[in-house]
């Protein structure tokens, strides 16, 4: 066993392509955004009912998984689980960089981007998104905080375990005022529901990991590191429990649904006759984000392969776009009971399904996000000493 050592990784052949890769993605994001600007929004597929679009299912996507990318670093501080201490750096720097795409991707959806200056000095209390523009910059002032007194030297560990008990603490806050947008829309029937707070703290536990294991092992092939097998497949089989719990918790969502009159109507629309969001929640969501992995990760033989925990963290990062996507659009999608009890109908389309087809820029937007996330986190891997030189099963546990 040896002692964990730290260092930035080199900048070879491969990470130079994964570079220019992900600028090009970032370039066409702006390119996207200068569009959509000149234009307008009438370019995309956002209407007057579905007012978020395919770049907020992805920055919403992001943001929460931000929140769970952190659940490596606190396990190892708060919980002291000594496995995980020499990824608690990756973990932290991959938790700021997920949420500076999302919300990157929300800017850049404005309009008017300088309009974000009216947003952060004009703050509307009785406003949950007022409320969570001061979760997201307080996680990535606690966060970076963190971050800096695990890598400073001299500091004592029991301030790191301080510092990292308020970044837990406030993760938490961040993924339930993120959950609360949609629990507290009251007039929309698709939204209303106080468990949206939980489930979405049980989808960034999902699909924070999840992005977390696939980071690390292309950072670790990148770099010729060693990803241990011991330690990948454990972390493969938290992520299936992470799994289940989110199936877990929407089964509870639309049970209690179906058992209140009021939200039978959706609940037909989104499990029977939603069209494809029916096939996003059951095929997407259910089957490709819970139940597969799950299956992958417990599999007799291939379950005890490193390349096991992998995959099913690729599912679930599909099944997660799919989840967001059924919980924003088909939320929207579904109309608003304007006069209850009465049936309204109008040349406007009240009380109709709302149509949305993402258009190209709104593709470019979302996956400009993502490269954000990957290549600040991949320049923060080059430039500071986050990665250990190894993550060996031997490795890992010893003292940084």
């Amino acid at each position: 066993m040896e002692r964990t050592i730290y260092r930035e990784i080199k900048a070879t052949k491969a990470v130079w392509e994964l570079a220019v890769i992900l600028l090009g993605f970032i370039a066409a994001a702006l390119g996207a955004f200068f569009y959509v600007e000149h234009h307008g929004h009438i370019v995309t597929g956002m209407t007057n009912q579905i007012v978020w679009g395919l770049p907020h299912v992805f920055a919403i996507f992001l943001i929460v998984a931000a929140s769970g990318a952190l659940n490596v670093a606190s396990v190892a501080s708060v919980f002291d689980q000594k496995i995980y201490k020499p990824m608690a750096r990756l973990s932290a720097l991959l938790a700021m960089a997920l949420l500076i795409g999302g919300l990157a991707i929300l800017v850049l959806d404005l309009g008017r981007p300088d309009r974000i200056i009216v947003a952060a000095t004009t703050y509307n209390f009785n406003s949950i998104f007022a409320w969570n523009l001061i979760l997201y910059t307080g996680f990535l002032a606690i966060v970076g905080a963190y971050l800096f007194v695990q890598m400073s030297i001299g500091i004592p560990y029991s301030v790191v375990r301080k510092v990292g008990f308020v970044a837990f603490i406030w993760r938490l806050a961040l993924t339930t005022g993120t959950g609360s947008i949609f629990g507290w829309l009251v007039a929309r029937p698709g939204y209303d529901a106080a468990i949206m707070a939980p489930l979405f703290i049980a989808m960034s536990f999902a699909f924070g990991l999840a992005t977390f294991i696939l980071v690390t092992a292309t950072l670790c092939r990148l770099s010729g590191r060693v990803f241990g097998g011991k330690l990948i497949r454990r972390l493969g089989q938290l992520l299936a429990v992470f799994a289940a719990a989110v199936l877990y918790f929407s089964a509870i969502r639309h049970l209690t649904n179906l058992y209140t009159a009021e939200h039978a109507g959706f609940e037909r629309f989104m499990l029977i006759d939603g069209g494809i969001i029916t096939t996003l929640f059951w095929l997407g969501q259910v089957v490709i984000g819970g139940i597969i992995p799950i299956l992958v990760i417990f599999h007799p033989s291939f379950g005890k392969t490193p390349a096991a925990p992998v995959v099913a963290s690729a599912l679930v990062v599909l099944g997660g776009l799919a989840h967001v996507y059924v919980i924003v659009i088909g939320g929207q999608a579904y109309p608003m009971e304007l006069f209850p009890g009465y049936e309204v109908s109008s040349s406007f389309g009240d009380g109709q399904i709302a149509n949305y087809r993402p258009s190209l820029p709104e593709v470019f937007l979302g996956l400009g996000g993502v490269a954000i996330a990957l290549f600040a986190t991949g320049l923060g891997a080059k430039i500071l000493r986050i990665l250990p030189t190894s993550l060996s099963d031997a490795n890992v546990g010893q003292k940084p």
